[in-house]
């Protein structure tokens, strides 16, 4: 089968081989009551409360939103005005830790008779995407139409994160319990977990690991980027074409990160909410690159400060990958439900701008076939009905385009801000 257009980058996997490595806790916690998709929370507890490591501190009446846990024991020392990184505004709660590591009475394994018992588990545990698009995920168990085959997004396409690498080499049970449990509870006949051809140790272990079971298959993709977009990695695995304004589960399939259905394994199995959060820390400022897992709310100084980072001469931080990922303005910022990765540059510069020269090279790798200079022209002249023509609504942020732009030109942001034109139904 004919795979969709891509980039070929440097991957920069430095630290595939790094063992994950346990924070020590912080001197304080920033928790944002919003860390997915959906609608913030409130918070549950009050300055002075103490809380205990599981213990939710914040929830919504919203169906798509996650509550919030805390991942310490200690005391609420603080509720606060939270920015952010997209702009939104939400209340966050600081605690201060006291080093017991108390597990709260709340942390006990859910019990799951039926579908509806799955899902209702599977909101309390807190889980989103954990790939970075923070989608509630017992939002998208839940869909309204049949599924015939659960993807499970193993990837990792982007430079330099190996989170979810080293979850499937330290966590593999995990993941296969993961996938069992998600088949079991929803009916879905088949599974795919599919690997990007650069992990050639974790496609043999879960090879050999699924080799007696013929409702999982192991499939391997080509290593370009990129390959765990959500349309990409359907069309890649199954053939199947999600459409402008469907879900994939329009198409009968479901996509979960690897990260996301070992998490959800565990959770049946101990009833420890999502409180941690694994994530690769590199780039030519930091001194000792790895992988680490820290609680959520610890700040990204202290992160940074932990792998050896010379912060006085980090000229950007990117959390996430370089293609996708975001440019934190503050240091301080804290670990969220959705951080893979923390990357510290320290010889970054702007590159000039210069006119089009209709090489075509955006149009070229664009995986959905996308005309991104047409978009640049009707969105300068707000031109909305040719932007709907152009499908500027399938555009998935990828970046594709601009990393080839021979004039530096920011496509792929402003394929972003012309979306926001269109009126949403």
């Amino acid at each position: 089968m004919k795979k969709l257009n891509g980039i070929r980058l440097d991957h920069r996997k430095n630290t595939e081989a790094c063992v994950t490595v346990d924070m020590p806790l912080p001197e304080k916690l920033v928790i944002p009551m919003s860390m997915s998709m959906g609608a913030p929370c409130q918070p549950l507890v009050k300055v002075g409360d103490e809380v205990k490591v599981g213990q939710k501190i914040g929830d919504t009446d919203a169906a798509f939103s996650s509550p919030v846990h805390s991942g310490v024991s200690g005391k609420v020392t603080a509720i606060t005005e939270y920015r952010t990184a997209m702009g939104a505004v939400c209340k966050a709660v600081e605690i201060t830790p006291d080093g017991e590591q108390t597990v709260s009475e709340e942390v006990v394994p859910p019990e799951v008779t039926d579908k509806a018992g799955f899902i209702k588990a599977v909101r309390a545990s807190g889980a989103c995407g954990l790939g970075g698009a923070g989608f509630p995920t017992h939002i998208k168990l839940n869909p309204k139409t049949p599924i015939d085959t659960l993807i499970i997004n193993a990837a990792e396409c982007e430079p330099y994160i190996t989170a979810d690498y080293r979850e499937m080499m330290e966590s593999p049970e995990d993941i296969i319990g993961g996938i069992n449990l998600v088949k079991t509870q929803l009916g879905i006949k088949f599974a795919k977990l599919a690997i990007e051809a650069n992990k050639p140790e974790a496609i043999k272990n879960f090879t050999e690991m699924a080799a007696n079971d013929d409702t999982i298959d192991i499939v391997t993709l080509p290593s370009s980027y990129p390959q765990g977009a959500e349309k990409v990695i359907i069309y890649n695995t199954t053939g199947r074409i999600v459409k402008e304004g469907e879900l994939p589960s329009d198409e009968g399939v479901i996509v979960l990160n690897v990260s996301t259905c070992a998490f959800l394994y565990r959770y049946i199995n101990t009833g420890m909410p999502l409180t941690k959060r694994r994530l690769t820390v590199d780039g030519n400022a930091v001194g000792e690159p790895k992988n680490v897992r820290a609680v959520i709310g610890t700040p990204f100084r202290d992160v940074l400060n932990f792998c050896k980072t010379d912060l006085d001469k980090v000229k950007k931080i990117i959390a996430g990958g370089p293609m996708m990922g975001m440019s934190i303005p503050d240091v301080d910022m804290p670990v969220v439900k959705t951080s893979n990765a923390l990357l510290a540059i320290k010889n970054f510069d702007e590159r000039k701008t210069s006119a089009c020269i209709r090489c075509g090279r955006c149009v070229r790798v664009c995986p959905l076939g996308l005309m991104p200079a047409e978009i640049d022209k009707a969105y300068k002249i707000r031109d909305i009905e040719e932007l709907k023509a152009l499908k500027v609504m399938l555009c998935m942020n990828c970046g594709s385009c601009t990393y080839v732009c021979p004039a530096n030109r920011k496509l792929a942001e402003t394929n972003q801000l012309a979306k926001m034109l269109i009126p949403r139904k």
